[in-house]
């Protein structure tokens, strides 16, 4: 019975820790820190930083922006919106299948996938083509597909084919680091999918 109790401190300790911070805006006192982890045996270099998974991580770190922020409009902000979106990243890099076609100057990327995955991948790569057309040296276009969509990258500097090739699909939807304020808009009720 003492072994579960110990794994149960071991296991909510991390977490009331982190929401004991969240409540005081992330400032927790250094001594009610050690007091808290003597509990537990642990030095305050060894709590868990990640909250364990990544979809849930990234809402975590849009809504302390905007608690955070005195000038946030909360009749704007769509918390479920952004996890539409995320839920959308992830079934475009993980469940779709990707077929690519070399052309002249680019790639073909044909991106399948049924039911809600298929939904995923038009809305993923209408998106990217049309805010991330022109960057690094690279232009899209898209258009559905009866199974998804299709985006052909092209580029105007035929060295840039090793580096297309080598990024593939999900590789170039990366491209820009475009994502995390394209995260806080989406969360703020400013989504550019509307």
């Amino acid at each position: 019975m003492i072994r579960y109790a110990l794994a149960a401190a071991l296991i909510i300790a991390p977490v009331t820790t982190q929401a004991a911070q969240m409540e005081t805006g992330g400032h927790m006192g250094h001594d009610h820190q050690m007091q808290h982890n003597a509990g537990t045996g642990m030095q305050a270099a060894e709590t868990p930083k990640e909250p364990g998974q990544g979809a849930f991580a990234a809402i975590q770190e849009v809504v302390g922006l905007l608690v955070a922020d005195p000038q946030t409009d909360w009749s704007k902000v769509d918390i479920p919106a952004l996890r539409a979106h995320l839920v959308d990243m992830n079934n475009v890099t993980l469940h779709a299948r990707v077929e690519a076609a070399p052309l002249d100057n680019g790639y073909r990327f044909t991106v399948t996938g049924t039911g809600e995955v298929k939904d995923s991948i038009r809305r993923m790569v209408k998106a990217h083509a049309a805010t991330m057309n022109g960057v690094a040296g690279f232009t899209y276009a898209a258009e559905d597909s009866p199974d998804g969509a299709v985006m052909t990258a092209s580029v105007a500097d035929p060295a840039d084919l090793t580096k297309l090739h080598a990024l593939g699909f999900i590789g170039i939807m990366t491209l820009g680091a475009h994502h995390q304020d394209h995260h806080l808009a989406i969360a703020s009720g400013q989504s550019p999918h509307h």
